[in-house]
């Protein structure tokens, strides 16, 4: 997985993959080891004790009790211990920086950061032990949907973050070829991604939807070829239902949400060729917390925030950590035969839009612009943009399309909004913020809300002018009905 010039490191880290190697398959198999894992927490508190992120006096007795504990009854430590240890929320981790680190920046392979779109960017980098177990862990799911003869277009934007790097070591993992082209965000010029897909026969998708779709709509526009693959690997946005569906319309593909967790915890969950989502609990151990109170994940159906306690990132050890993400665990097992909890994702607090009081979540608009059942015209992408009491849904189409069927579809996706004019509104290209919701989450990248005059400056000048002609429209039918 990784060539050293140091050969002892090279096969100390041998050492780790095959060990952590057979911890995962045994974990899929159902086989758990609350023993390995009681040791491993004590040694994350140990190392815990090194970093500025919590109080030293806080977790030297603890640590004291962890370390005893993992000598003599290891399988009952992480249940005894961790509810003693109090939450580390997301501000405390971005404020810290690299005071959360245990080891030297020169003991880390890569340097990383979050997007920093919910707060200050976090320092993300990558050691190699916690490298070597992320690819392990995901690759060992991923190898149940990929095989040698399969290419892989990785189409990543986003430099500081790990995802593409790691994606991209998981694909070497399995002797997959890959490529990571680049795709300038000003100009959106998707030409030689498109003719090297063509060319090399790409089978496999990986990045984010936003990306796949603008990719799509390019070729639209430009009288390409409309990329076709096997597989999609979506990660790094919400994808529900109905997102799932569209893609795999347009592209012919099965599509899977193949990725869950963060560039500060790691990769918290992994895909199965079922196309679940499998809780990683060889190397994390995990609770869900609301104002019922916390508890940890054990596979029965609940939901709540999920909060993270990483076990194999000693550098960055990070302890009952809130992610701020919504997650349901439904409770039931896996036709694919992994025995691991199964994991939906349900956004972001944050993501929620509430009008009148009415709560409006992406895949609950989603599901009614791209339907189960569907003929004619499709929309590609969509941004909403809300203005007073009026909704405008401006729209990619893969064809031309009529005022017959904007209206009858803007009334399918209109009662969903109740108190709120909604408009459909066909537009030639989505402002520049519709790719980017791997960066900004869903209702930062999909979702304008132009009653804070702040966001006026976020619309390019086109779909400002079409925005400003469909309010005045709204104004003026108002008007001369009352």
């Amino acid at each position: 997985m990784l060539l050293l010039r140091d050969t002892r490191t090279e096969q100390t880290l041998l050492g780790t993959a095959r060990a952590h190697t057979d911890l995962v398959r045994d974990s899929h198999a159902g086989a758990s080891a609350p023993a390995a894992l009681g040791r491993k927490f004590a040694a994350t508190v140990q190392a815990a004790l090194d970093s500025g992120l919590y109080e030293r006096d806080t977790l030297t007795g603890l640590a004291e009790k962890a370390a005893q504990s993992a000598r003599t009854a290891p399988e009952t430590v992480v249940a005894d211990l961790l509810p003693r240890l109090p939450f580390l929320p997301k501000q405390s981790l971005s404020a810290a920086g690299h005071q959360a680190f245990t080891r030297g920046l020169s003991e880390f392979l890569h340097y990383y950061e979050s997007s920093g779109t919910t707060g200050n960017p976090v320092a993300a980098p990558k050691a190699l032990d916690d490298l070597i177990v992320n690819t392990i862990n995901i690759g060992e799911q991923w190898a149940r949907i990929l095989d040698r003869s399969d290419r892989a277009l990785i189409l990543i934007n986003a430099p500081f973050a790990p995802a593409a790097y790691q994606f991209e070591k998981v694909l070497e993992y399995l002797q997959v070829m890959s490529l990571r082209p680049w795709v300038d965000n000003i100009t959106g010029d998707y030409t030689r991604v498109l003719r090297l897909t063509r060319e090399l026969g790409v089978t496999v998708f990986v990045g984010p939807p936003s990306r796949l779709l603008e990719m799509v709509q390019f070729a639209y526009r430009n009288d390409e070829p409309v990329p076709a693959f096997d597989k999609l690997l979506l990660m790094a946005e919400q994808t529900g239902p109905g997102f799932i569906r569209h893609l795999e319309r347009l592209t012919g593909a099965t599509a899977y949400v193949a990725a869950y967790g963060s560039s500060e915890t790691g990769t918290t969950a992994v895909t199965c060729e079922q196309g679940n989502l499998h809780l990683q609990t060889q190397s994390y151990v995990l609770e869900l917390t609301d104002d019922s109170g916390t508890r940890f994940i054990d596979g029965s159906p609940d939901r709540g925030e999920l909060v993270v306690t990483t076990l194999d990132m000693q550098a960055r050890p990070l302890l009952r950590y809130r992610t701020g993400d919504l997650v349901e665990i439904p409770g039931t097992p896996c036709s694919c035969g992994v025995a691991t909890p199964l994991l939906r994702t349900l956004g972001r607090s944050q993501d929620l839009i509430v009008l009148e009081g009415n709560g409006i979540r992406q895949n609950d608009f989603e599901a009614g612009l791209w339907p189960e059942e569907h003929s004619g015209p499709t929309v590609l992408n969509y941004m909403l943009v809300i203005r007073d009491k009026a909704i405008v849904c401006l729209a990619t189409t893969d064809v031309p399309v009529g005022e017959d069927w904007t209206h009858t579809t803007a009334e399918r996706i209109g009662g969903l909004f109740p108190g709120y004019d909604l408009a459909l509104r066909p537009v030639e290209k989505l402002p520049p913020l519709a790719s980017l919701g791997q960066y900004l989450g869903w209702k930062l990248s999909r979702v304008l809300d132009l009653n804070d005059a702040r966001n006026w400056d976020r619309l390019p000048a086109p779909i400002r002018s079409v925005v400003e002609t469909t309010l005045a429209e709204y104004a003026s039918t108002s008007t001369s009905e009352h």
